[in-house]
């Protein structure tokens, strides 16, 4: 059987510039934003199927990709970005001006640190891995394009890897970054981690 290529992009920058979002806040793409992944993807086509988070800063894109190429698109409701509770909406440079001692053990420890009523790391964990892991099942020896969030693509990578979740937040994922997993022979080999362009 063929390989399994997954590429998962990062939605642009959405309206409002960057603060945090979860998966409560659900604002648009900023023009800005529509072109940087414009940019990334270029003109290629090279996948069977495309998937996206149903969140506003991804969907609207993967539609975009879908009907521009004729391909099929299914939304993965399990693929919205991991929630950051009474954060989402506040900036970084709020939160590191007026808790510093919050923002900082955030980094540190992303699994202990949790935003109040945010998100607990372990629950997305798995929540992510089994939406990728089903994804992957569904289309062996496809080319697939997954468009989600950057929590989203730190968790998949993690979850390859067997890393633990209280390193993931060293992983940098810019907006319209490219993450490629290839599945083999000998199970997934991540072949680029925040690509700026569609790799060859």
């Amino acid at each position: 059987m063929s390989d399994t290529l997954i590429d998962l992009i990062r939605h642009g920058e959405p309206a409002g510039g960057r603060q945090f979002r979860g998966d409560r806040v659900d604002d648009p793409l900023s023009a800005a934003g529509w072109a940087q992944l414009r940019a990334a993807l270029g003109d290629a086509c090279p996948w069977d199927q495309v998937i996206s988070s149903p969140m506003a800063r991804c969907r609207p894109f993967a539609m975009e990709v879908a009907a521009r190429h004729g391909l099929p698109l299914a939304i993965e409701p399990a693929l919205r970005e991991i929630g950051m509770g009474d954060w989402e909406r506040r900036t970084p440079a709020d939160l590191a001006a007026h808790d510093p001692a919050a923002f900082a053990a955030l980094y540190r420890d992303p699994a202990a640190h949790r935003p109040p009523g945010g998100e607990p790391l372990a629950a997305f964990t798995t929540r992510i891995a089994t939406a990728y892991d089903r994804q992957a099942a569904l289309y062996p020896g496809r080319h697939l394009l997954i468009v989600c969030h950057s929590g989203v693509m730190r968790a998949v990578v993690g979850y390859l890897l067997g890393a633990a979740d209280a390193r993931w937040y060293r992983l940098r994922i810019d907006y319209a970054g490219l993450v490629r997993v290839r599945h083999g022979r000998f199970g997934p080999a991540i072949e680029c981690v925040n690509a700026p362009t569609l790799p060859g």
